[in-house]
């Protein structure tokens, strides 16, 4: 696979024209984020046009307070995945909420094996209680209240709360400034899409789900005498698509997992990392700078755009087994994506005009993932339920 190609491909704009009421950015988001019945951008029969093609995320540089907040943040991944199992079971997991609040370690499935590759501290950076009293209860896994470990008795993870929240806030924040961006490209595109649909629900959304993931080295998990399975490309994290709205994403960092150092490149391998599904259908490594936050596509608005903005099927490739022969180091990947979504209750309709193959055709799997049109079984299906179509989809996924 050749990524030498990869950097000039991704789509990366500055944060001051995303503010600005005089820059029109619909031409760098089609080329970020639009589907194949709707590039107009692309040149239609030209050779280079699978160099163009979508990779469905844009990258946004100098948005203030970000890189600082995100060095804060992210390095206490390390000491919080390397406590006591009995505290984080005991003290950070929260069960009634299915896990999407706290510590979660093997509670989620890839296909019918329970996965252990990566864990997963959830919480909400805008709220700690969302929703009504009769929201959580109806929808425990939307609306979870946070859990916070106890800073007090971990110096380790001394301004955890404090370093979550703020950066998890800024990731809302600029992913509510690109809503309203979608909202003025597809408004232009589709008559029947409502002006504001997008921006006005992610701005009053009280649905922030903050991921701070860890990676725990392959080896541990077995994979390294076992060629097979570390020639894949989803060895980390499976092929999927985020089935809701918007996902802000911090980058990464790879750290010695004895000691939780921060890794040089030379160090890590070079084909380990994010992996996308472009619209021509190639897999393609994406590298997000590191002074960059990014923001991907939930297949909710490839419903509510009719098909203008596409999810793209991406995945995180461990490092391979013996890459560097001569490296005793085990090493682990710390992400942090945020993601911003409706309220459960949200239906999810696409515009007047438009028709379900018009959604559907708009972006490909390529077989990575379930087919949307298997999951968005009706125009207005809710969002809580068609979440809930896909979580049922992807557990049974055999692609």
């Amino acid at each position: 696979m050749d990524n030498t190609t990869t950097s000039p491909r991704l789509v990366i704009i500055d944060y001051q024209d995303l503010v600005s009421s005089d820059i029109d950015l619909s031409i760098q988001l089609d080329r970020a984020f639009g589907g194949r019945n709707h590039s107009s951008s692309l040149p239609p029969n030209d050779d280079d046009k699978d160099e163009l093609s979508p990779l469905g995320i844009i990258a946004i540089r100098n948005v203030p307070n970000f890189v600082d907040a995100k060095m804060k943040f992210l390095p206490l991944a390390h000491p919080l995945a390397h406590l006591e199992t009995e505290y984080l079971e005991r003290q950070l997991s929260d069960p009634k909420s299915l896990y999407n609040a706290g510590w979660s370690h093997g509670k989620e499935k890839l296909g019918d094996q329970p996965d252990f590759a990566k864990a997963s501290y959830y919480f909400n950076p805008v709220t700690d209680t969302p929703g009504t009293s009769e929201e959580r209860e109806r929808y425990p896994a939307s609306y979870p209240c946070n859990k916070w470990p106890n800073e007090a008795e971990l110096p380790q993870l001394t301004n955890f709360k404090d370093a979550a929240k703020h950066l998890g806030t800024i990731m809302h924040e600029v992913v509510v400034l690109l809503a309203k961006r979608i909202d003025a490209m597809t408004t232009n595109r589709v008559k029947g899409y409502t002006s504001n649909l997008l921006f006005d629900a992610m701005k009053t959304t009280e649905k922030v789900k903050g991921r701070l993931l860890y990676y725990y080295p392959l080896e541990e998990n077995g994979h390294t005498t076992n060629n097979d399975i570390t020639a894949k490309e989803d060895t980390w994290i499976g092929w999927h698509n985020d089935s809701g709205f918007l996902t802000s994403l911090a980058g990464d960092l790879y750290v010695n997992d004895s000691t939780g150092e921060l890794l040089d490149e030379q160090d890590v391998d070079s084909e380990a990392g994010l992996y996308v599904i472009d619209r021509s259908g190639k897999s393609i490594h994406v590298t997000i700078p590191p002074d960059c936050m990014a923001v991907q596509i939930g297949e909710c608005l490839q419903i509510l755009t009719g098909g203008v903005v596409v999810a793209t099927p991406h995945c995180v490739r461990g490092p391979r087994a013996g890459w560097n022969p001569q490296s005793t180091i085990k090493v682990a990947r710390i992400s942090h994506p945020c993601f911003i979504d409706s309220k459960p209750t949200f239906p999810l309709c696409m515009p007047e005009g438009c028709s379900r193959e018009d959604v559907s055709r708009a972006g490909s799997g390529m077989g990575k993932v379930p087919p949307l049109e298997d999951r968005w079984i009706e125009d207005g299906m809710t969002f809580g339920d068609f979440l809930q179509k896909s979580f049922d989809k992807y557990y049974d996924w055999k692609g």
